[in-house]
């Protein structure tokens, strides 16, 4: 096994167990062998978004983000990160980004949930 599926394993255990100062270490030093490590970030990601770290939270998201532009899961999480930080016209402006990008039938879901956001704040705004 190596270096790199070790540490996966260790942070994927201490997650289980609900170390989560373990599993970022152990997903920190994934990330200095390997910095754009796809599940590494990913799962370090929703480590710091369980923590309410969501500036943390939004750069691993964004770099994500930056390799898979048209992921409607990684968007949502971008969204919520910034929504969560009140940053709501970046948010709003994440949610433009990922509609010029996304495929239409694969993201379907995505469009659909994004859908359901917009016409929930146009409520609130106008009604």
């Amino acid at each position: 096994m190596d270096m790199i599926e070790k540490h996966l394993q260790q942070a994927r255990a201490s997650l289980e167990i609900g170390k989560n100062e373990s599993a970022r270490l152990a997903l920190l030093s994934i990330l200095q062998i390997a910095p754009n490590h796809p599940t590494a970030l990913l799962m370090l990601g929703g480590v710091y978004f369980h923590e309410h770290k969501y500036a943390e939270a939004e750069m691993a998201y964004a770099r994500l983000i930056s390799a898979e532009p048209g992921s409607g899961i990684l968007s949502i999480a971008l969204f919520n990160c910034l929504w969560n930080q009140r940053r709501h016209a970046d948010a709003l402006a994440e949610i433009r980004r990922f509609i010029a990008v996304a495929d239409r039938i694969a993201e379907h879901a995505t469009l659909a949930q994004y859908a359901e956001i917009i016409k929930g704040l146009a409520a609130k705004k106008y009604g």
